[in-house]
């Protein structure tokens, strides 16, 4: 990732690369430790570009919190399960459309030279589901790469969360390490 021609790699359709680094489940917090080994590292150089990680459920709260939706989410589940409470949210996140306000966030607050790492799959599962991301976030962010931490197996179409839970088909990412 330090080297150039991985933040000028040209993906599909000559757009900068998107890349899934998958992994276990259960290496999730020597990843997160890691991550943030790399995003330090990383901030203390003089390397022109900055890694930013994005926490995709920590967006997710932040998002519901900002708009005094939080505490009624509790209550929500409370009364009416959480299957309920998954799909409002979803729905108030606008998670499958072009404008999904997470994607929004993402693109808002991405620098010019940046490579994006998003973590934080699996504690968003089943509200928001990796493809739909990868695939709104790939409308609008093009300039950079992306790197998703992915904690389950991609096959390089097929995700897989959890190595149980299939998600659905995504073929335009590369596997960052194979």
């Amino acid at each position: 990732m330090s080297k150039p021609s991985f933040r000028q790699n040209k993906g599909l359709g000559n757009e900068v690369g998107y890349y899934i680094f998958d992994y276990p489940a259960e290496e999730e917090l020597y990843v997160r430790e890691r991550i943030e080994y790399i995003r330090k590292k990383n901030e203390a150089s003089t390397d022109e570009y900055r890694i930013v990680v994005y926490d995709l459920y920590e967006i997710m709260i932040d998002i519901l919190r900002q708009k005094g939706y939080l505490e009624k989410c509790y209550e929500f589940e409370k009364k009416k399960g959480f299957d309920r409470i998954t799909k409002a949210v979803g729905n108030m996140l606008r998670i499958t459309a072009k404008d999904s306000l997470i994607v929004n966030y993402i693109k808002e607050n991405t620098p010019e030279k940046a490579i994006v790492f998003l973590i934080g799959i699996g504690k968003c599962y089943p509200i928001l589901r990796s493809h739909i991301i990868l695939n709104n976030l790939h409308q609008v962010i093009d300039h950079v790469p992306v790197v998703m931490f992915y904690p389950g197996k991609y096959s390089g179409q097929d995700l897989i969360l959890f190595g149980e839970i299939k998600d659905d088909n995504y073929y335009r990412a590369f596997k960052l390490v194979d």
